[in-house]
């Protein structure tokens, strides 16, 4: 019995339609949820085209022009627009009939591949009882056959399984939105020894030392510490008749630890130092659950890795902004002061949750507009855009 896949309706539409434009093929990734009995896929959004392939060459069609590392790429910066509790489920392909034998095997690949890169940039591991199927969906461009098959990524030699695709209208409506603001002061020493003064290193080791605070810290959903097990929604009324089903809000305060590890005793350890980061501000942290009976493990997980995410993943977009215009060259390090990007939020169409991206001070709304039509392929007026919280540095 292999896994079922239930869809946003407006999935169907938007795949229909990306069918009609194929030539001879065109990949994407499945964005959603994965649940123990089932996973939900809210979005499919296309690879973005490259320049270059706009002027294929004429040719029989093949595969072999596929370009992986684009895909995984694209994979990784959407990764980073979405909020906790929502991942990459899967990559989907159209095709031309003569390319699916040859299209189920590049689909295998990308699966691997897409996963081997999220993973690389994460500072959380998988649970042990964690969904680890993903989603291998393939449509003919000429029938509009579906076949859906997954892949379990935790076994490199993992062979296909098939799989139900089932589409559903107003799939998020009643999802459970949970959200907090964490006060964040990390400290982060740099060792003398420490080449070059890697920045870049040194940060994602102290992060790694606060996501493992994280993972230990307390949750009050509502006000209330909720046994794990229980179920999230329990003890909450039912909406009947002619209500009309929204998105319903958890406030959840987040309690870290002061001291770290159950023994009393602890070493110290004394390291010489030439500087330190701090990092300093207050972050905005988003999560959503589905509305089948979630347990508050789930909800907790979820919040938790956005935390951990959101943190991680503007450090990383902040270096990648100073190598761009600076260049991380030698120099002597006076005090400098770097503002993180602020976190912004975004309506989905036809759906009650957010994406989420980031923005510098300096960038205007036309940019930030541009990136979701290219990484989302989604069209977002400036006036949707929700700046979440203050500047932090």
């Amino acid at each position: 019995m292999g896994r079922t896949y239930l869809v946003e309706e407006g999935i169907g539409q938007y795949l229909t339609e990306l069918s009609t434009k194929v030539k001879p093929y065109v990949t994407g990734l499945l964005i959603g949820q994965c649940s123990p009995q089932r996973d939900y896929v809210i979005r499919a959004v296309r690879t973005p085209p490259k320049e270059q392939q706009q002027e294929e060459s004429l040719g029989p069609p093949k595969l072999a022009s596929l370009d992986e590392e684009w895909i995984t790429t694209h994979a990784s910066q959407v990764s980073r627009m979405l909020p906790g509790g929502l991942l990459v489920l899967g990559v989907f392909m159209i095709a031309t009939p003569e390319l699916a034998k040859e299209g189920q095997n590049a689909l295998r690949k990308l699966i691997f591949s897409v996963e081997k890169s999220l993973s690389k940039r994460r500072l959380w591991k998988p649970a042990e009882e964690e969904v680890s199927d993903r989603a291998a969906l393939q449509i003919c461009s000429a029938t509009k056959k579906v076949v859906c098959r997954t892949y379990d990524v935790q076994d490199p030699k993992s062979s296909a399984k098939p799989a139900d695709w089932k589409y559903q209208s107003a799939l998020t409506a009643s999802w459970v939105a949970l959200g907090c603001t964490v006060n964040v002061n990390i400290h982060i020493p740099l060792l003398a020894t420490s080449p070059n003064h890697d920045l870049e290193k040194n940060t994602k080791n102290g992060l790694n030392r606060w996501s493992k605070q994280i993972e230990d810290s307390v949750f009050l959903i509502n006000g209330q510490v909720k046994d794990e097990d229980t179920e999230l929604l329990e003890g909450q009324k039912k909406f009947r008749g002619n209500t009309q089903p929204s998105t319903q809000f958890s406030d959840v305060k987040v309690l870290t630890q002061l001291c770290q590890g159950a023994s009393p005793r602890s070493t110290a350890t004394v390291q010489v130092c030439s500087g330190s980061i701090n990092l300093r501000g207050a972050v905005k942290c988003r999560a959503y659950i589905h509305s089948n009976k979630p347990k508050v493990k789930e909800a907790i997980q979820a919040l938790k890795r956005d935390i951990i995410n959101t943190l991680s993943d503007r450090c990383e977009i902040l270096f990648e902004d100073l190598i761009l215009n600076e260049g991380l060259q030698k120099k002597n390090f006076g005090r400098e002061y770097h503002v993180l990007p602020q976190r912004l939020f975004v309506p989905v169409a036809g759906s009650s949750v957010m994406l989420s991206d980031y923005k510098f001070g300096d960038e205007a709304a036309g940019e930030i507009q541009e990136r979701f039509v290219e990484m989302l392929d989604q069209p977002v007026q400036a006036e949707d855009m929700h700046i979440a919280e203050d500047i932090s540095t």
